[in-house]
């Protein structure tokens, strides 16, 4: 089970990278031609040697053979004899003792060699001169032996040295040539060459029109672009080419896009690597390769060097960062020297990319190295709603889409959430059997990407469906009550592929960028809503409410160590975080003692919102009876058809005007092919309207919240004549002439007697 407030908790890397997946195949290869060219010089060698059908024997061996009429033919050469045996001869003094078993070892070897000639298996016998060639000649011819003496070719004899030495070497030299040039610059004779990739403007395709909902760094790069371009204009007043700029920012927000953007519009090579290619098995090649990277642009001048993940070479060479290594280190140093030798005015830039700034080398963040640090954030409402955009154009959208709604569902997501989004989105309407990508298939995107795909295998038994329907609409129901939560949007006990079994989607009717206390306190209350339900209605809890406890002591924890929010430790901050943008482990800056108290400061916000929680559900039990019935039926319900039952259970009017929400945003016309309804919006408009004689408070609220414009903070906090001190914000906008001020929430949660022990909203009054 899942609370997903925010509809997005998604961060991903989208940076491209690069692998050497090929050298375990070209090992292979080479291993495999080694083989084959071995075997082709054995077989050659027995071809033109004349080998493969002759057997040596000895000259003892040979004699006998002539005694006993098993010659036919004897062809001399300088130094051997060349013997053409006879077949189906038989010896009977041989035989008759192999059957007395009275044969010695040079007999057996030679009735073993007979054997063979008589089997056909031997056509050629090869033996030396013993005798001189008179003497041997006048025997064959006494056995009437055929005899040929054979004139040396000195032709022959160079053809055969050539096809036994010569082309197997040449082959080896070609077969090794090929490699080398597909192994490129991983060969042995290249380990100290750059392995950056070079791109010109036409390869890469990526202009600044490609990268979205990145304002910022895009006004900081154009202008390194437009220097590129007009040097002339910037040296007229003494201005200078930046050297480097460093892209600093989580991961899939656009670093490495970014970076060919500004290769696309300055029309200049581009060359990318990563910062791991410097560093090889061989000790300096890392120096090697950085001196041949900056040779290469030099030649190539006005260029860009983008290095990404440069945090591989450029990590701090102090030890607490992890430093020590000597490679790495000697690398770096190269680095720094040559950023510091080359001339600017020549047009070289360096971008690096990195989302591990705290670890760089303080040398490497120095200007006249980097000079400029853009920071790529992950964009905003605005910022999403155009990166949407950049990636639907290739998409067939239908007219109805609404991407400024899907921007509001996926607060915190990066450029590249985004894109898989939109992929997913065509394929869901594919499956579909539509020409257009419709609201639905947006939605059901977004879903997929934050929650997984539905887990259709996975079928609840009808206990859990109960318990998992009633966990989910805790969580709703104090959402709807509770008036600083954000809208409910839909609710389902459909599993999910990522673990949940069930989830409540809320998305904000406004992006937010502060929080306050208040807002807080009720969002840990609506989180641990879910599990109140369970004890309160099965007087028992389970474990689906771990992600529910687990981000419920997230945010009690930063109002106490990071928020200053405790009164109890005032505005200390207690804890730093590492590794910002890759959500790294946080660092208690407290004595152990403090961190004991923080832990009880924790314990006892957590235990008030879960009591407030427990106390909103006991009053609202039907509601939730009669609600939790209706999901358990439907599975899946929109935010539209939770306010219609909620209403009429709680017998709540109609609001006479409703806001735009984003129940109404996701809303799908029923001509575009889409499917839902408009979502009536739970507003304080209604809440003034079911009981004014006791809403005097909100509706005040409701007027500051509508007015059309917001006063400066500063001017809410001032000091007014009747109070000689500032009060907080939340007593300010809780203020009314019939009661004055109020203190924090907390107060607002003192035992009363309608309020059964405090454990209450502060919305009370709506169902007194």
């Amino acid at each position: 089970m899942n609370n997903n407030s925010n509809a997005s908790n998604s961060n991903r890397s989208g940076d491209e990278g690069g692998g050497r997946n090929g050298r375990p195949q070209t090992l292979l290869f080479m291993v495999i031609a080694a083989l084959i060219m071995m075997m082709v010089m054995s077989y050659m060698t027995k071809v033109f040697s004349g080998k493969n059908s002759e057997r040596e024997i000895t000259y003892d061996q040979f004699v006998h053979l002539l005694d006993h009429h098993y010659v036919s033919a004897v062809t001399m050469q300088e130094d051997k004899l060349s013997v053409k045996p006879k077949k189906n001869v038989k010896d009977p003094d041989l035989l008759q003792n192999k059957e007395k078993g009275t044969l010695t070892e040079s007999q057996k070897k030679l009735l073993d060699l007979k054997e063979q000639i008589n089997k056909g298996e031997l056509k050629g016998l090869v033996t030396g001169v013993a005798e001189d060639e008179t003497t041997l000649t006048g025997r064959c011819l006494k056995e009437g032996i055929q005899v040929q003496r054979k004139v040396p070719d000195s032709s022959s004899a160079i053809l055969n040295f050539f096809a036994v030495y010569v082309l197997p070497i040449l082959l080896m030299w070609g077969l090794l040539t090929l490699l080398f040039r597909r192994m490129g610059k991983n060969s042995p004779f290249s380990v100290g060459r750059s392995n950056a990739k070079v791109y010109v403007q036409k390869e890469t395709g990526v202009t600044f029109k490609d990268v979205a909902g990145e304002d910022e760094a895009k006004e900081s790069l154009v202008e390194v672009v437009d220097f590129l371009h007009n040097p002339g204009k910037y040296g007229k007043i003494g201005a200078k080419l930046p050297k480097g700029a460093l892209l600093v920012g989580p991961p899939g927000t656009g670093k490495t896009l970014l970076a060919k953007a500004v290769a696309g519009e300055a029309h200049v090579p581009f060359f990318s690597l990563a910062g791991s290619d410097f560093i090889e098995l061989y000790v300096g090649v890392g120096a090697s390769r950085v001196r041949d990277l900056f040779k290469e642009a030099t030649k190539n001048a006005p260029c860009i060097i983008f290095i990404d993940e440069i945090d591989a070479i450029g990590r701090s060479r102090d030890s607490k960062y992890g430093g020590g290594n000597e490679e790495r280190e000697q690398t770096l140093n190269q680095l720094l020297s040559e950023m510091d030798g080359f001339d600017s005015s020549k047009g070289v830039l360096i971008l690096g990319a990195t989302n591990r700034p705290e670890i760089l080398d303080k040398a490497l963040l120095r200007p006249g190295r980097f000079d400029r640090r853009i920071i790529v954030d992950k964009p905003d409402l605005k910022g999403r709603e155009e990166i949407l955009r950049v990636h639907a154009r290739d998409v067939k959208m239908d007219q109805t889409v609404d991407l400024k709604a899907i921007a509001l569902a996926t607060s915190g997501a990066v450029g590249s959430d985004l894109a898989n989004m939109i992929n997913e989105a065509a394929i869901n309407a594919v499956k579909a059997k539509r020409e257009y990508v419709c609201q639905k298939d947006l939605m059901d995107a977004v879903e997929q990407v934050l929650v997984g795909k539905e887990k259709k295998d996975r079928i609840l038994s009808k206990e859990e469906r109960k318990i998992v329907s009633y966990h989910e609409i805790g969580h709703a129901l104090i959402a709807a009550v509770q008036k600083n939560t954000e809208p409910v949007q839909k609710i389902t006990i459909v599993p999910r592929t990522m673990g949940a079994l069930g989830y409540v989607m809320q998305v904000p009717e406004d992006e937010k960028f502060l929080k306050t206390q208040v807002e807080l306190h009720d969002e840990i209350v609506v989180t641990l809503g879910g599990r109140a339900a369970e004890e309160l209605i099965f007087n028992t809890v389970t474990t689906g409410a771990e992600n529910d406890i687990e981000k419920a002591t997230a945010i009690a924890r930063n109002m106490v160590t990071l928020y200053g929010m405790s009164k109890r430790f005032g505005l200390m901050q207690l804890e730093s975080i590492r590794n910002r943008y890759l959500d790294g482990v946080r660092d208690l800056t407290c004595s152990d003692e403090t961190a004991t108290g923080i832990d009880e400061e924790v314990r006892k916000i957590l235990d008030e919102c879960y009591a407030e929680a427990k106390g909103i559900i006991s009053k609202h039990l039907d509601t939730m009876d009669r609600l939790a019935q209706y999901l358990i039926e439907n599975e899946t319900i929109t935010g539209a058809e939770f306010m219609r039952i909620f209403r009429e259970v709680e017998h709540l009017s109609q609001p006479q005007e409703d806001r735009e929400t984003a129940s109404r945003i996701f809303a799908v016309r029923e001509e575009s092919r889409q499917v839902g309804e408009n979502i009536p919006v739970k507003g304080e408009a209604e809440d003034a309207q079911e009981a004014p004689e006791k809403n005097a408070e909100q509706a005040a609220d409701r007027d500051l919240r509508e007015a059309p414009e917001k006063e400066p903070l500063q001017k809410d906090l001032q000091e007014t004549p009747e109070e000689g001190t500032n009060e907080p914000l939340q007593k300010d906008l809780k203020e009314t002439p019939e009661e004055g001020t109020k203190e924090p929430f907390k107060q607002d949660l003192q035992e009363t007697p309608e309020t059964e022990g405090g454990r209450f909203s502060r919305r009370k009054d709506l169902f007194e």
